[in-house]
């Protein structure tokens, strides 16, 4: 930006070449960078076509984040832009100062686009734009130079919206001169014959997250699977709700070892989450086997597992520098061994790294407790606990509150409301339940200085919520 013109000024003549529509190639290559951004969101938002094709030709950054204004605007809008990347693509049409090589459609902020503007008519250049670099984040595009389009794909309906719609038809034609990249893919529902051919036009090994909550049968899920161990980059996993139990036990052999050898390929994996799977009953052992590198965290909630499914989580080698634990509803077939197990996997391999440890509804009793106490009050990293729904009785919850005095960066507690606070027809009584919080708040800060402890309820049969309460007797933390 010259130093003799004011950011306003600059804004103003931009604005008024396009009110007059003169904006042309010519003053393309002569207008300041820094208008750039500013005049395409005004472009954009008047929905000036073809002065979005020219500027799109004639783009002076690396990349185009255009997913905040397409919100903003109609389809036609969008076509505009695509259209001005064709005449890149096929006739070579660009400015000496055009350097895009992404198209990005991932998600930011809302106001990306004004704060980038006004940054840039005070001579400033965000870190947002500095610093991403999208090509090398996808292995498979590192030394080419094709166009790269960078989109979050959200596949939650029958049907895909107008604007992905549009832009999957645009990207289908012109398949061999650019690359559709995805790092974020999450499947909420949809025909598997749709999501399949999309995954047939994304660079599979760009995606680093993926979420499936889908109830697919045995023969989609048999289907994807194959997609899966192609996404060698994929960093984050979580699946949700996937039951093969009514199908004979041959089928579901089967589809275990063919999903968790996936996991071989997946050298990159961190955090993997798996929520009402049955089909981790007596397996565990083939899924931790095949993990290739040390998890962050691990997440295996309302589940059935077995004991040998805890032992083999205990000795797994690929669990031994969580960050996270979550077991939350984990129901085994013989409830006595939880604790057991659980404080042979604290003692043995999370010692030095476990952050957040989940044992909400375990069904672990007062005659359990006593077994995890020891691995518990060593875990000195350990930031936040959360024990909910657990039947106990207010002095094994005593006990347990003084057993965490040593965890000085424990900074949230979750506990149950201890069963002496529930009548014989399992309805709270408040007032009891209040004369034993007091209780626990006075014996507590005889003790230590505790950030901040919080007693929930069980479920509401009505709204199936938990309430949570402070240690202070009116706090109520909804």
């Amino acid at each position: 930006m010259s130093v003799r013109t004011p950011p306003r000024l600059l804004e103003l003549a931009g604005r008024s070449l396009l009110r007059d529509q003169a904006l042309t190639m010519s003053t393309l290559e002569e207008l300041p960078t820094e208008l750039f951004p500013a005049l395409f969101m005004e472009a954009f938002s008047r929905r000036r076509c073809e002065a979005l094709k020219l500027m799109v030709q004639a783009w002076p950054f690396r990349r185009l984040p255009l997913r905040p204004l397409i919100k903003m605007v109609c389809l036609e809008t969008f076509q505009a832009v695509l259209d001005g990347l064709d005449a890149l693509l096929t006739q070579g049409v660009r400015l000496r100062r055009w350097k895009l090589q992404v198209l990005d459609l991932q998600d930011v902020s809302e106001n990306f686009w004004m704060v980038w503007s006004e940054a840039m008519a005070h001579g400033c250049f965000p870190n947002a734009m500095r610093s991403r670099k999208p090509v090398q984040d996808c292995p498979s595009m590192r030394g080419q130079q094709p166009l790269t389009v960078f989109i979050d794909l959200w596949l939650q309906t029958r049907t895909l919206d107008e604007y992905l719609t549009c832009l999957l038809l645009w990207v289908k034609q012109r398949k061999d001169l650019l690359h559709l990249c995805c790092k974020k893919l999450r499947i909420l529902g949809m025909p598997f014959h749709n999501i399949r051919n999309i995954l047939k036009m994304v660079n599979l090994d760009c995606i680093q997250e993926v979420e499936v909550n889908c109830s697919w049968i045995l023969p989609i899920l048999t289907q994807f699977t194959p997609y899966l161990g192609q996404m060698r980059n994929l960093q984050r996993l979580d699946l949700s709700h996937v039951d093969v139990s009514h199908y004979v036990s041959t089928k579901q052999k089967e589809f275990v070892t063919q999903f968790t050898s996936q996991f071989l390929k997946l050298h990159y994996l961190q955090e993997l989450y798996m929520n009402s799977v049955s089909f981790l009953e007596g397996h565990l052992d083939q899924l931790l086997s095949c993990l290739k590198t040390p998890l962050k965290i691990l997440a295996i909630t309302n589940c059935v597992l077995l004991e040998s499914d805890l032992r083999h989580l205990s000795q797994c080698p690929s669990v031994s520098q969580l960050k996270t634990l979550d077991l939350r509803g984990i129901r085994l077939a013989n409830l006595c061994l939880v604790p057991l197990q659980v404080a042979e996997f604290l003692l043995g391999k999370v010692a030095a790294t476990l952050e957040y440890l989940g044992l909400d509804d375990c069904g672990i009793v007062d005659s359990q407790v006593s077994t995890i106490l020891p691995a518990l009050s060593l875990r000195f990293e350990l930031t936040t606990f959360s024990f909910c729904g657990n039947p106990i009785s207010m002095a094994t919850l005593e006990n347990l509150l003084c057993h965490t005095i040593r965890l000085n960066n424990l900074c949230l507690e979750l506990y149950p409301a201890p069963r002496d606070s529930y009548d014989a027809g399992g309805t709270l009584c408040w007032r009891r339940f209040a004369q034993l919080r007091a209780e626990l708040m006075g014996r507590v800060r005889d003790l230590r200085h505790p950030k901040r402890i919080l007693f929930c309820t069980d479920y509401c049969a009505d709204c199936g919520n938990r309430t949570f309460y402070g240690l202070e007797v009116d706090q109520c933390c909804c």
